[in-house]
């Protein structure tokens, strides 16, 4: 829409533009980061935003202006208006374009009968850019960059969104509308996209530039919300089934793991535990549960923790629904009940008062009460199947539901977590949910990919949707292991194609953000229908999650401390090698690992494509080989395709059954030679907040490859029980010698670590 400046005035944190057609507000809220507000209308939404939570400073910026141009300069960027046309385009401040508007609209729509506007803003897309993020959409077997190709953004069942967008040219855009959205990615032969809202009254949008994907990422966190820590258990492995059905059945889950001494952390309790009472009584049957907080007792004095499903509905007949429908709590949106075949409704999470009801409810009725350690946020989408125009005709606290059509989730785990904070202030919040939005992450939400399939095709699908997920500000991803449902059934886990299926999921779920098995029928690693061969591979792969702990908890703190991103598109890393912008099932873990699942039945080579043009490590094996080319790698059943890239630094840990079991008091340090490498450490309690306060230790160890010199920093800050003296076994990999997940035993030095700094050569 054409609509050009006729004035504009500027305020403490930008100019403010009157059109000849409504109004466009270009705010800078740091040198960085920009927002654009544009309508046909006389005035802007007054309401705050639900994804943004920054308090903006003011940053300094200069305006200068020609007779078609308004330009705003900060210390980063030159923001540029056309005054005939209001689009805006963005420089670096040598010149160079890093993205241009061609037109944003607002234009009038009748959708479920409610008169509204659609919101859409396009830009011009050059033909070598790649376009990531865009949330998770578990089904979508499309490639991983979205040049070229369209995606639907309105939240339900299988289809999550997240409207976070990363570009190779160096910018980032976050849309600040909650309506169900799409994305168009390949507008006028591919040299545009587009994102349309279907309702609102304002274009909305957030401008980042980076220009690399880190800085991105903390860009919209700053925006946003930082993703907190989550304890050290919640970085082992979680097993659960649909579904567990008695108090006797979780609690043989816990011993058949401890005593065949299987690492694990998590014993998750699924639905229906209340049958057969209504869904949202809160209630564990205790004909099948009879004490259910020495249940969870139980599991503690095993050193595993437990997770339970509640769900945000209400079934008639309880006191809780009633509770909740006499302060004006419930919605109109209706679940369609697999089990019982009632219609149960939904609460308004857009209600505050409503949302602290139901924190209430499940504190007084569950979680603290029996001394539970993480919530499984089930059907948060809000699911109602067909039935989307209910959706979008219902009203909540806040406003129409085709206006808040995507925000469910995002309310929903704002309720729980500010809860959660204040009344069980000692321990760390974790949340497992279906469904993510732009803000979640700062509600210690880790996002899992919903009821996907136990099939290749489906596991196939899951690797670009968790580093997508990822690549749109949400660090903490999970998929099912195996997958949820064969055809709705229990697949036959004895039979070889199956066992194969599982296998190569775990493997991948070995170097996922969370790992967790779950899904229909027995497979747990103890389970009698994987032979021991199979047994043998999961075994390895859950002992070298624990071992890689020390690594995976520091790049955590990293996630809270810098918000860094652990599962990372190969973007992050190597935005500059277009080779990598179309590879969907290859990314970073953490700034050592490059993951290749094997997500093909009977595969036993991949082709893996080592990024960008230093040297890589196979794990398994120690041989080095140079990046910048494809291979045909070797995947037999035990092994999934694993490369180190040159000048990492990996901390391993011993051997334990759970996180906490020992103080990480020795510590294998294996150093890959090839380049100058730097890795910072990081220690706390593993369980409470004091981290926010500044209780917890961090050491840098840095690698100088010309001098083979490993320097290892001074210990910074202190938390009760730190460790005062550790041992460094220091391993430089070279061939067989220090390759593989077993501990290195003919070490190559040994240090006496005591928290001063020291410089250990190795030749």
């Amino acid at each position: 829409m054409k609509a050009s400046v006729i004035s504009y005035k500027k305020e403490a944190n930008g100019l403010l533009f009157t059109l000849d057609k409504g109004l466009m507000k270009v705010t800078v809220c740091k040198d960085d980061i920009i927002e654009v507000k544009y309508t046909v209308f006389d005035g802007f939404n007054r309401k705050p935003s639900l994804i943004v939570n920054a308090k903006w400073g003011g940053a300094a910026f200069k305006v200068s202006e020609d007779k078609n141009l308004v330009t705003i300069i900060t210390a980063k960027l030159k923001v540029i208006i056309n005054k005939t046309t209001n689009n805006i385009s963005y420089e670096d401040l040598n010149g160079n374009e890093i993205a241009s508007e061609d037109e944003k609209s607002i234009t009038p729509a009748t959708i479920a009968g409610i008169s509204t506007y659609n919101i859409a803003t396009q830009f011009n897309s050059p033909k070598d850019e790649a376009l990531f993020g865009l949330g998770c959409h578990p089904i979508d077997t499309g490639s991983i960059n979205y040049k070229g190709r369209n995606q639907d953004l309105a939240i339900k069942y299988l289809t999550g969104a997240v409207p976070v967008l990363l570009s190779t040219k160096g910018y980032g855009l976050m849309w600040d509308n909650y309506s169900a959205s799409n994305f168009y990615g390949a507008e006028a032969n591919n040299t545009k996209f587009k994102y349309v809202s279907e309702s609102g009254k304002q274009v909305d949008y957030y401008f980042f530039y980076g220009p690399g994907f880190d800085q991105l990422i903390n860009l919209y966190r700053t925006t946003t919300g930082k993703a907190p820590m989550f304890a050290k258990w919640a970085f082992g492995l979680f097993q659960s089934q649909d579904r567990y059905m008695s108090q006797d059945e979780v609690l043989s889950v816990k011993d058949n793991y401890r005593n065949n001494h299987i690492p694990v952390d998590v014993i998750v309790q699924d639905w229906y535990y209340w049958d057969p009472f209504p869904i949202g009584s809160h209630v564990m049957n205790p004909a099948r549960y009879p004490d259910p907080k020495k249940m969870v007792d139980e599991l503690h004095k095993s050193n595993i923790h437990g997770m339970i499903s509640i769900w945000p509905l209400f079934g008639k007949g309880t006191k809780d629904f009633d509770t909740v429908q006499k302060m004006g709590g419930l919605t109109s949106i209706t679940w369609d009940n697999i089990v019982t075949h009632t219609f149960d409704s939904y609460y308004d999470a857009h209600n505050p008062k409503a949302r602290e009801l139901y924190w209430d409810m499940a504190r007084d009725s569950l979680i603290k009460r029996y001394g539970w350690d993480a919530w499984w946020v089930d059907q948060c989408e809000p699911d109602n199947g067909a039935l989307l125009d209910e959706r979008r005709k219902s009203d909540f606290r806040i406003g129409k539901g085709i206006d808040y059509f995507n925000t469910y989730s995002l309310e929903h785990s704002t309720g729980i977590y500010q809860g959660w904070r204040k009344d069980i202030p000692k321990k760390r919040a974790f949340f497992l949910l279906r469904q993510s939005f732009a803000g979640e992450q700062r509600n210690a939400a880790a996002l899992w990919s919903s009821d996907i399939s136990c099939t290749f095709e489906a596991f196939k699908s899951q690797v670009p949707q968790g580093i997508n997920a990822c690549t749109s500000g949400i660090p903490y991803w999970t998929s099912d292991i195996g997958g949820y449902h064969y055809n709705w059934g229990v697949p036959d886990w004895s039979k070889p194609e199956f066992r194969e299926l599982f296998t190569r999921w775990f493997q991948f779920g070995t170097f996922c953000p969370i790992m967790r098995i779950h899904g229909k029928g027995e497979r747990a690693i103890f389970s009698k229908n994987w032979d021991e061969d199979t047994r043998a591979i999961l075994l390895k792969y859950d002992k070298l999650r624990y071992r890689l702990l020390p690594y995976i908890y520091s790049l955590a703190a990293k996630t809270t401390l810098d918000n860094y991103t652990i599962m990372r598109s190969l973007a992050f890393d190597f935005r500059n090698d277009a080779n990598v912008y179309k590879i969907p099932d290859q990314y970073m873990f953490g700034p050592a690992f490059l993951v290749n699942p094997v997500t093909g039945k009977g595969e036993t080579e991949r082709k893996v494509y080592l990024p960008g043009s230093g040297q890589w490590y196979n794990f398994w094996t120690g041989e080095k080989l140079n990046g910048g080319k494809t291979i045909a790698a070797a995947a037999p059943i035990a092994e999934m395709p694993l490369y180190v890239k040159a000048g990492s630094i990996i901390p391993m840990g011993p051997e334990v059954e759970y996180a906490t079991q020992k103080t990480n008091k020795v510590i294998e340090l294996r150093i890959y030679p090839g380049a100058d490498g730097r890795f910072t450490f990081y220690e706390d309690e593993n369980d409470n907040y004091n981290y926010e306060k500044g209780q917890y230790a961090t050491f840098t160890l840095t690698w100088n490859d010309q001098q083979k010199k490993l320097s290892i920093s001074g210990t910074k800050g202190t938390f009760p029980g730190m460790l005062k003296q550790r041992t460094f076994n220091i391993v430089v990999v070279n061939g067989k010698h220090g390759s593989g997940s077993i501990a290195t035993t003919n070490i190559d030095e040994t240090v006496r670590y005591n928290g001063k700094a020291t410089v250990v050569r190795l030749w």
